[in-house]
């Protein structure tokens, strides 16, 4: 479908002599002609922004609709306005369908003057060819939108036969696109509504936002969490002596009485696993709280050796420009590709874990591949709440939440205390003092390497609660 829209608004330049631009009602660029010579007028502020950002400002965006664009059945001139970015006036030929606007084509004005441009028989082949994006706009509009009920169906459906209800009857919709290649995107929290049309998108929905929260109580798998003093190893967090050795095997406890104490230093900006989740569930980086939702879009791949489309819409998906990061923010993840829909729970999986992820990792982006979080595959896919284990739960509370964040960077730096030290920003006697408060926190020993991986992991998971 990109191809039809790119051969269709190159067909306009030709026919106008001018390098057109194609973008859909919500002023999002679909395609573009390629822009030739060593005129530098050709490519004013507000076009470059279009190209390179895939939109247009809501200023920019008012200007133009002042001139009745979204009414208009016929070209319209804009005229030049440097102060709003316009250095060029505009060639503006409505798109539409059945009388519904659904983008528009643009150009630059060659010259000034109502009598200039195209004549009258460019244009009326050019407004044609427009009608025949329409169509397409309108198809793809139409299908995604036939299609947010199957799609949505078959991401929510329990498993069994339900599911693969659902499955069939998106299969069945989607044609001989059923079975072709597909990646799964996941945008969250997502407000707002659901975009009409996106080239390349074979289906878009809204779907519930799956929130992850800390489970309290009786889980439902039976063991009781409440009153739980054990650890996954058996021993006890309260009957256990500290080791009072780190990692390193210098001991901690002699070295105690000559530090002044366990100051808080850290740097701004830094984000420790337990930071989010000192100010309960509603504050948790990257979880969007009670009644939002996330954003599903089920897009087409010609080659599974390249995720770039994916990639460039679902960043145009994104609010700009990038919100801080906290609870608001909205992130995306993308799920493996795959041909046909067998395993599309196990994608749109995949990609909500990709979404968590770069929520809780600001190091991977605002847009993650499954592929590359690393520890959060893993760590995703456990039950919400069931990633906690005892023996860190005191570390994950918010009176030491500069403990957990020196643990954390510690077991980063592979166990190396000077690595550690330096990356904190600490004296490296104040990072043996804080490790091993940690070790008499948890009951854990730092030299015992599955006492690491077990407190690396609780210390990681807690990011995604």
């Amino acid at each position: 479908m990109k191809g039809d829209y790119q051969d269709l608004v190159d067909e306009i330049s030709a026919l106008l002599g001018a390098p057109a631009t194609l973008e859909n009602r919500d002023f999002r660029l679909i395609a573009f002609g390629a822009h030739d010579g060593d005129d530098d007028t050709a490519m004013d502020p507000v076009r470059t922004r279009s190209i390179l950002t895939r939109q247009s400002t809501a200023a920019v965006r008012s200007w133009f609709e002042g001139f009745g664009i979204a009414r208009a059945t016929g070209p319209v001139r804009i005229p030049a306005a440097p102060e709003a970015g316009v250095v060029r006036g505009r060639l503006c030929l409505p798109v539409r369908y059945r009388g519904i606007v659904q983008g528009y084509v643009w150009l630059l004005d060659p010259e000034s003057g109502p009598d200039a441009g195209p004549g009258p028989a460019a244009l009326t082949a050019a407004m044609e060819v427009a009608e025949r994006v329409g169509v397409l706009l309108a198809e793809e509009a139409k299908a995604g939108a036939d299609l947010s009920r199957e799609f949505r169906a078959a991401l929510t459906a329990d498993r069994g036969w339900q599911r693969d209800m659902a499955l069939t009857a998106l299969r069945t919709a989607l044609g001989p696109d059923g079975d072709g290649l597909h990646a799964v995107v996941c945008v969250a929290p997502w407000v707002g509504e659901v975009p009409g049309s996106m080239p390349g998108a074979a289906a878009v929905c809204e779907v519930p936002w799956p929130r992850p929260g800390r489970a309290s109580g009786t889980d439902p798998g039976g063991s009781d969490r409440g009153g739980a003093d054990r650890t996954t190893s058996g021993r006890t967090t309260s009957g256990r002596a500290a080791s009072g050795r780190t990692a390193s095997g210098r001991g901690v406890s002699g070295r105690a009485a000559d530090l002044p104490g366990d100051r808080p230093d850290a740097r701004p900006g830094d984000r420790s696993a337990i930071g989010a989740v000192a100010g309960g569930s509603d504050g948790v980086d990257g979880d969007p709280g009670p009644g939002r939702a996330a954003l599903a879009v089920l897009v087409r791949l010609r080659s599974a050796d390249s995720v770039a489309p994916v990639e460039a819409l679902t960043s145009r998906l994104l609010p700009r420009p990038a919100p801080p990061a906290g609870p608001a923010a909205v992130t995306a993840g993308i799920a493996e590709p795959r041909r046909g829909l067998t395993t599309l729970g196990d994608a749109w999986a995949e990609a909500v874990a990709a979404a968590r992820a770069a929520a809780a990792q600001p190091r991977l982006g605002r847009v993650a591949r499954w592929s590359a979080i690393g520890p959060y595959r893993l760590l995703a896919s456990l039950p919400a709440g069931r990633a906690e284990d005892p023996s860190t739960r005191v570390l994950l509370d918010a009176a030491h939440r500069e403990l957990a964040r020196t643990a954390e960077v510690f077991l980063d730096c592979a166990g190396q205390a000077g690595r550690a030290a330096a990356a904190l920003g600490i004296h490296r006697q104040t990072l043996y003092y804080r490790l091993g408060r940690v070790e008499q926190l948890t009951g854990l020993d730092l030299d015992e390497g599955e006492d690491r991986l077990l407190l690396h992991m609780s210390l990681k998971a807690a990011r995604l609660d």
